[in-house]
Formats: C-alpha cells, structure tokens, sequence
C-alpha cells in the first residue's frame, strides 16, 4: 500500500464525524440526505439478485447519460438483474423513475473494508463507473474480487489532470486496474492514459444516444400552451449566482424584452425558494411550474420547479441558455438542447464539456456569450430574427447526429471485458 491510499484511508476514518456533520447540513434543505443513511455508510447489504449489471451515475446527470447504454446492455443480456448507485438523492429519484424495475441504492462511501463488503455483497457480473469517478478502494476491491470495471463517458480535463497528477500515487495506481476506459474524446484518452489509465478506447458520450421520449414531448407542447405563444428563454441548470446575473440583465434590458418570458430550472431543488425570491424582489412576478395554472399574463418569470422535465422545457423554448457556464461551475449538459433542436447559448467556463462546446459551436448549434447581458441580448436578438434561429436549429440537427453510436461502442467493450 502506497503512503497516499495509507494516508486516504486514514481521512476517511478521521473525517467520519465531519461526513455525516456534512449530510445533517445537506438535509436542512434536502431531507431526503438523510434517507438510506446506512446505505452510504457500507450497511443495508441486501441484494435482491446476484449477478446484476451494475452501473454506478453518481447524480441526474450521470443517470439520464447511462440510459442508451443501458438499453444497450440490457438487449445483450435480457435476464442480468441490473443495480443502480448514486450519491445524491436527486440522483437516485432519477434512477427510481427511469429504471422502476432496478435495484437503486447508494454506493457506500470509498472506505476499504465498505467498498470490499459491497462488492462481495452483489457480485455483479460488471460495473460502469459513469464519468470520471475514480473510488481507489472501491477499484482496488473489484480488481481483487475480479469483478470487470469500466469508466464509461470518462473525461479528465488539463485542470483535473494536473490536480490529479498531484496524488498520483493514490490515482494511478486504481486506473491502472480498471479494466477498460471508454473516453468521451481523444484529448480525454490521452490525458486519463497519461495518469496511468490501460485499455483507453475514444467512444464518445453516450448522452448523444438518449431518444426523447414521447412523453416529454407532450409534455413541451403542454408547457408552450401554457405559456401563450410568448417568446421564451430558458435558463437550464443554473447555479447558484447565475440567477441573480441574469434577472438584473433581463431587468436591464427594459422595454427590448416586451412580453417575452423568462424560464428558470435551478440545478438544485433546494434553491428553487430562494431563485423564487430573487425574482420577486427584483419586482419580476414569478409563477412556478407546480402550481399547474397557465401563465399569467403578467408573470415575467416562470420557475421550473420539477425533475425529470428537462425535455419539456427545452421543447417549449426558443431560445436555451445552459447553467453553470456563467460563472466558473464548468457549464452543464450542452448536449441535450441539441436533441431537441434548440439554439443553445453557454457562457466562457465550459471546461467541464470543452469538446462538446467547440463541437457545437462548430455546428452552428450554439453561441458563446462572456456575460450575463450579452446572454439577454444575444437571446431577445434570436427571438426576433427566425431565420437565425431556424440555421441554429438545423446545426443542432447536425450536431446531434455526428456524435451518435457511443452507446454501442461501449457496450463493445464490455462484452470483451466479460468474454475475457
């Protein structure tokens, strides 16, 4: 044992006390962190079916990208049980809705003998760690236990890659026993095998493989009805500090606005109280998505305060703006306005999906904007010019489909790992 994966599991046993501080805090606006408690803690090991598929998506993200591959795995082997695990509570809400026949629990937190225990637990037949979740304990014990682990959509920025390179000692070694790694793109491959990841294969992200489903289309016809045919412009996925630069934006753009509608979907239900709050006191009437009512004339902000309807919102835009990208988060899902065909905008921090930016700005699916007011004017300008909208639109279409087929690479992959 390395002094880093000594000194790692040391943290995790002396940090105890501040983890489960932490949750108690996390529950005072999100009660669910304290539900399944024991689950996180290595506990509540009672596995419905051995032998499952496993795939691990850590929060909504995550869980709405592993569909495709899913799909994929489960028309490869019909009878596998599959197991779900996530680390958030709206991650496993997802779950619970998109997979109502899986087994769905946390994943115990990355202690030695929690991540052993689980695994001996459910003997999957594989696992698919989602993105780039690097569990060293929980790797090692897969390796040592021969279950086949993947990295699925894995992505390593050159900020991660340097920040990784620091605890290389604790890092390298657990890629280096994964027994796949399925990069989103050929700089991810480099820079995950230049951290000591084997067996890296470029497939691409999944999430261009997601089908909308038929209902999330209705369900965007419904909210375009009750909107009026007023132009709209969604704000996806915003984080905390985003909201406030936008509404003084779409406040200070005054009568250029006109009776257009401001939609808001915070990335996390806890702030939907206070994103509702902010808009009031900027005196930009607010009506929330839950109270089921068509929009009121007079309503400047309409607050999307659901999960799972992303689709619905993005199909009753004109115009989407994706969160995250304003301020230094990273920028979030860039893929899925494509899937609906909606020209997309972003902000400058997009290190999070830096491919998928460029791809898209490429593709004439999305602008970038520096601020929060070029965002408003570039967004009130595309909803008065139809003709840029409908060429955004097509890039979309074009953007989309160039990036398909990663589900099936993967589930290549896998069926190597499992013939092996």
């Amino acid at each position: 044992m390395s002094w880093q994966l000594a000194l790692y599991n040391g943290l995790w046993r002396a940090l105890t006390p501040l983890v489960r501080r932490y949750l108690r805090k996390r529950a005072r606006k999100a009660p669910a962190y304290l539900e399944h408690w024991d689950e996180r803690f290595g506990q509540a090991l009672s596995p419905k079916a051995a032998g499952a598929i496993w795939i691990h998506a850590v929060s909504v993200g995550e869980t709405r990208a592993a569909q495709p591959l899913v799909a994929a795995l489960r028309r490869e082997w019909p009878d596998a049980p599959l197991l779900l695990t996530q680390m958030t509570p709206t991650g496993r809400a997802t779950a619970e809705q998109l997979y109502p026949d899986a087994e769905i629990r946390y994943l115990p937190y990355d202690y030695p003998q929690a991540a052993a225990d689980f695994l001996r637990a459910y003997r999957p037949r594989c696992g698919v760690l989602m993105e780039t979740e690097i569990w060293p304990n929980l790797i090692h014990a897969a390796a040592a236990q021969r279950v086949p682990l993947l990295l699925a959509n894995a992505r390593l920025s050159e900020k991660s890659l340097n920040g990784y390179r620091k605890i290389a000692g604790l890092i390298s070694p657990a890629l280096a026993e994964l027994t796949a790694v399925a990069a989103q793109t050929v700089e991810d491959g480099e820079r995950l095998t230049k951290l000591g990841a084997r067996n890296v294969s470029v497939c691409g992200s999944s999430k261009y493989d997601i089908d909308v489903p038929e209902a999330q289309r209705h369900l965007a016809a419904g909210f375009r009805a009750r909107a009026g045919g007023r132009p709209t412009l969604l704000c996806a996925s915003t984080r905390d500090g985003e909201e406030a630069l936008i509404l003084d934006a779409w406040l200070a753009a005054g009568d250029a606005v006109g009776d257009a509608l401001l939609v808001m979907v915070p990335r996390h239900p806890e702030r939907w109280d206070q994103v509702e709050r902010l808009a009031a006191e900027r005196g930009l009437k607010p009506q929330r998505r839950s109270d089921g009512a068509a929009i009121a004339a007079d309503v400047r902000v309409w607050l999307g305060d659901s999960m799972g309807e992303m689709f619905g919102y993005l199909g009753a835009c004109d115009v989407a703006f994706i969160g995250g990208s304003l301020l230094p988060y990273g920028c979030h899902n860039l893929i899925e306005p494509a899937q609906m065909g909606v020209p997309a905008l972003f902000g400058p921090s997009v290190f999070n999906f830096q491919q998928a930016a460029a791809d898209s700005l490429a593709a004439g699916a999305g602008r970038q904007v520096g601020d929060a007011a070029e965002l408003v004017s570039t967004a009130l300008s595309l909803m008065d010019d139809p003709a840029a909208g409908e060429a955004m639109r097509q890039g979309a279409a074009r953007f989309r489909d160039a990036h398909r087929g990663a589900s099936e690479r993967m589930l290549a992959l896998i069926r190597q790992a499992l013939s092996c």
